[in-house]
């Protein structure tokens, strides 16, 4: 075996995963669904629970069908490094680097292209705005989105139904 970069952690699959270090071969969908539906989106701070795998799922289901495999998988790097709120992310070191190379082995593993489809990014905005006037509680100022609400209505699954709602999508889209 080949010497590998930093620590492993354990996956719910009983892989080791090297965060630092990670490779095609370690991606596993289960992991991915698994840990994501555990999650819950904006760091909890929502009306309910509300997990990143049922909003993974979300934007993949607006997104062109060409896209839609990207857009389920868009956030699979916090299956192994967890998210980290948007206004805290450029100010911790390495993050960005550990967040871009899983999620290229996310992309080699399945076979998509590495850079992020702008048609995602698009729709992952579309989705935070269903989610501003949905989920969250009273707004103290302005968010300022880049792009109007989908029209997507938010259930908030338990985590075991959001687990099952994204390997449902991701067998769809072929990726299990």
């Amino acid at each position: 075996m080949t010497q590998r970069n930093g620590d492993w952690m354990q996956t719910i699959t009983g892989r080791k995963f090297w965060p630092i270090d990670p490779r095609p071969e370690d991606i596993d969908i289960y992991d991915i669904a698994h840990a994501l539906s555990m999650m819950c989106r904006f760091n909890g701070h929502c009306k309910g629970f509300y997990s990143v795998s049922e909003h993974s799922v979300y934007v993949s289901q607006i997104c062109p069908s060409e896209h839609a495999a990207w857009g389920l998988l868009h956030d699979a790097s916090e299956a192994y490094i967890a998210d980290i709120v948007k206004p805290a992310k450029p100010y911790i070191a390495g993050y960005k680097e550990a967040e871009s190379r899983i999620m290229a082995a996310v992309c080699e593993r399945f076979g998509l292209p590495v850079d992020e489809p702008y048609e995602v990014k698009s729709a992952d905005n579309a989705i935070l705005a269903d989610e501003a006037e949905q989920i969250m509680g009273p707004h103290p100022d302005e968010w300022y989105l880049p792009f109007a609400p989908s029209g997507t209505k938010i259930v908030g699954y338990a985590p075991h139904d959001a687990k099952a709602f994204f390997l449902d999508s991701a067998k769809y889209l072929g990726l299990v």
